[in-house]
Parts: C-alpha cells; sequence; structure tokens
C-alpha cells in the first residue's frame, strides 16, 4: 500500500491515499524515513552472505549445516540451520562432496519367473512366499509367510524380532515349517513352484539348500509387485485385520494373536477368491487334504 501512495502521492493528497488504503498517515511516513534502510534481517542475512563466501572459499565440500556450525563457533552468533541454507541456495553454492551414485541392482538369472498365472489346479502346486513387517508397541516384528495359492491357506509362517526382512532364521524356519506341512499332508513327492522376491535371503544358496529336487524356485522381476499380486494383496488385508480386528499393536502377547489369527485365516475367513469359503472348506470339498 505504502509504494502506491507514494507513486500517487505527486498528484494526489497523501492523506486523502491513507483514508482510501485504509492505512494511517504517520505509519506512511514512517514507511518513507525507513526507506533504503536495511532491518535487523536484512542486515543479519548480508551479513551471513560474507561470511558463507569467506568459508567456502577454503571448504568447498562443507554442507549448509557444517558451514553453519563452524561459522555459530568462530563468530558466537546464532542464527539457524535453516537461513545457512537459504543464503547458500541464494548464492548458489553446494557441496563438491563426490556424489555416490548407486547402480541399479541387476536381475537374477539363477531363477526366472515361473509364474505365468495364478491358477492352481491342487494345493502344493504353486506357493509364494513373502516378508512382511508387522507394526507393535514394543518395537517391530518380521512375519515370513507361505501361502498357498490354490486356496490361499497360511501354509506355514516364523514370526520374530524385526531384522528389516533379513534375518536367515526368519528364513530357514519359515522354510522349514513349510516342508514339514508338505510332507504331513502328502504332498511330498509333487513338485511345486515356490515364488519370492529377489531380496538377499531368497536369492542366497544356504537358503535354496534347503529345497529338494520336487521344489521349483521361481522369482519376481526387480520392483515388479505385480509378478506377485496375490501376496502383496494379502499382506495389506491381513495387517488391516491384524491392527483392527485384533488389536496387534496393543496386545501384550502378539505371538499369540498371530497364531489366533492364522486358524482365524485358514479355518473361519471367508475369501471372495473362494466363492465366500474358508480355505479348508474349499479344499475339502474339491476332495484335497
Amino acid at each position: 500500500e505504502y509504494e502506491i501512495i507514494a507513486l500517487l502521492s505527486k498528484e494526489m493528497n497523501v492523506e486523502s491515499l491513507c483514508t482510501y488504503m485504509r492505512v494511517s498517515r504517520s505509519g506512511y511516513y514512517k514507511w518513507v524515513k525507513r526507506k533504503g534502510i536495511l532491518n535487523r534481517y536484512q542486515t543479519n542475512r548480508l551479513w551471513l552472505i560474507e561470511e558463507i563466501k569467506e568459508t567456502y572459499v577454503k571448504h568447498k565440500i562443507w554442507g549448509y549445516k557444517h558451514r553453519a556450525a563452524y561459522i555459530r563457533n568462530k563468530t558466537n552468533r546464532y542464527f539457524s540451520d535453516l537461513l545457512c541454507h537459504k543464503c547458500c541456495k541464494l548464492l548458489g553454492i553446494r557441496s563438491k562432496a563426490r556424489i555416490k551414485r548407486h547402480k541399479a541392482g541387476k536381475e537374477h538369472e539363477i531363477y526366472p519367473n515361473l509364474l505365468h498365472d495364478f491358477d492352481a489346479s491342487r494345493p502344493f502346486e504353486k506357493v509364494c512366499t513373502d516378508t512382511t513387517i508387522l507394526i507393535h508397541k514394543s518395537g517391530k516384528y518380521d512375519w515370513n509367510l507361505y501361502i498357498d495359492l490354490f486356496d490361499n491357506t497360511i501354509i506355514a509362517y516364523d514370526i520374530r524380532r524385526s531384522n528389516y526382512g533379513l534375518s536367515p532364521i526368519n528364513h530357514y524356519n519359515a522354510a522349514k515349517n513349510f516342508l514339514d506341512e508338505k510332507e504331513k499332508r502328502g504332498y511330498m513327492n509333487l513338485d511345486t513352484i515356490v515364488h519370492s522376491d529377489q531380496g538377499a535371503i531368497y536369492t542366497s544358496r544356504g537358503f535354496n539348500s534347503l529345497f529338494n529336487h520336487t521344489i521349483k524356485r521361481s522369482m519376481s522381476r526387480i520392483a515388479t509387485p505385480t509378478d506377485n499380486p496375490i501376496v502383496e494383496s494379502l499382506n495389506g488385508w491381513i495387517k488391516d485385520e491384524l491392527k483392527y480386528d485384533y488389536d496387534f499393536y496393543h496386545s501384550d502377547k502378539p505371538l499369540e494373536i498371530i497364531k489366533k489369527y492364522v486358524a482365524y485365516f485358514n479355518n473361519e475367513r471367508l475369501a471372495y477368491s473362494l466363492k465366500y469359503k474358508t480355505p479348508i472348506q474349499y479344499r475339502t470339498e474339491l476332495g484335497f487334504r
């Protein structure tokens, strides 16, 4: 407003302009008096810009936080890291440190994707495995699952304190439980496609040495969750049900909650993909164990 008044004051009365613009006349004249004089914030910013220029001559690899800390220690004057960042940006100053560039991982060719479709004609024909992280009040848990694509049964699992999906014991126990269940139900001599992502454990020789010749390993392409949509979708539903129906986060016995949920999932939960039948009901009606 003040700049407009100053522009029009050569032809019109200042008092009338101030009234029209709804500002005080005294405020306008104070602005005129201060015009061209830097305020405290502008002065501090100009001072900091000069300090940044001086440090940049000798230390080009410093980031703005390091630079700000150095100037504060040197001058005993306080200013925020954010102000230093803004000044560096204004000056076009960026750290000259070497930027680490990581090459994208290469797809493993050891196990190609064998799941060209997700329909199975019997149990243990096509099985998907994955690890999902569950949030509990005491910390995170890794839950490694084996799901049968024939009836969406949770065949086997292992749950323990989270190592962000990289626990060898978690994967080993889940795989062992899967093989035990396959033998127990009488499918040990039949071929099974076991599909997973290309995680570090899933591609390791130690993990894959657990399986015999009846296990045909299959893997999704890198960063392609659509290669394993059944498990990706179920993970979402499972997490929501554990959160809202079982209050997993606040439970005092999280492992017991998981055990109860698996029993519910396999024996009581109606599935749309199974024509609103439970997994055990679906396969039993078709004559499978």
